[in-house]
């Protein structure tokens, strides 16, 4: 069984969904510390013809918190700080000559003019609506939910051993550079990297394409198309691998 290992992001670009839609299992590594200025808590969004972050406000705490206690920041009351309505203007206006915005406004409005506590609900609404529209079916599990131990690359090893998975799937981030391989071989246990090659789907603007925005600038501008684009996508990235 072939695992990826992932905190759950608000809204993430189309390579997070290309390793989840490549694995037999995706976890979803909740319990972890909260990352600032990470994906985490923003998307980026093409804004006049730029790369902007659409921003989920959090409560701050502590610098240790983790990331499925961390909460979102609601005032009560409609004040300048009711950032779900905002967001929603904002995605609105930016995408306002999209061809297939009006297709998800009003799943995407349910979302994000709800009343959300943990940023973690929150994220994983936005992931079962880019799942659902992407076409992708893989099972998912929460960390939090699992009897797991460690830091950094021990902890993906627990995470694989506990789940029950042959193989890991790594991403083209952070754990390319702290993987232990020797202790993943010594286990038994494979290792795969991913590889993602972002396609140039069509975009509102005249700028040029702008990759690694978040999936909702592909579900606007391509609709129903979006879930061909990413299977070919995929399928090359098989092939890559075959090859």
């Amino acid at each position: 069984m072939l695992v990826a290992i992932h905190q759950p992001n608000f809204f993430p670009w189309l390579g997070y969904f290309d390793r989840m839609a490549e694995a037999d299992l995706f976890v979803l590594l909740d319990h972890v510390q909260f990352e600032r200025r990470n994906y985490q808590n923003r998307a980026a969004i093409r804004l006049e013809d730029e790369s902007r972050w659409l921003t989920v406000p959090v409560v701050q705490l502590s610098q240790k918190e983790r990331l499925v206690d961390k909460r979102v920041d609601n005032p009560q009351g409609d004040g300048a700080r009711w950032w779900g309505p905002n967001s929603f203007l904002t995605l609105r206006y930016a995408y306002r000559k999209s061809p297939h915005f009006d297709r998800y406004a009003p799943r995407l409005r349910e979302i994000l003019e709800a009343r959300w506590d943990r940023l973690v609900d929150l994220n994983l609404a936005t992931l079962e609506f880019a799942r659902e529209a992407l076409g992708i079916d893989t099972p998912m599990v929460r960390s939090s939910t699992l009897a797991v131990e460690g830091q950094r690359s021990a902890l993906l090893l627990d995470i694989c051993r506990t789940v029950g998975a042959s193989a890991f799937l790594g991403g083209m981030g952070g754990s390319r550079g702290y993987l232990e391989q020797e202790a993943f071989a010594a286990a038994g246990m494979g290792v795969r990297w991913q590889e993602f090659r972002h396609p140039a789907h069509p975009q509102c603007g005249a700028a040029p394409f702008i990759p690694g925005l978040s999936v909702l600038d592909i579900l606007f501008n391509c609709g129903p198309e979006s879930a061909d684009i990413f299977r070919q996508a995929t399928v090359e990235h098989d092939e890559r691998i075959a090859a």
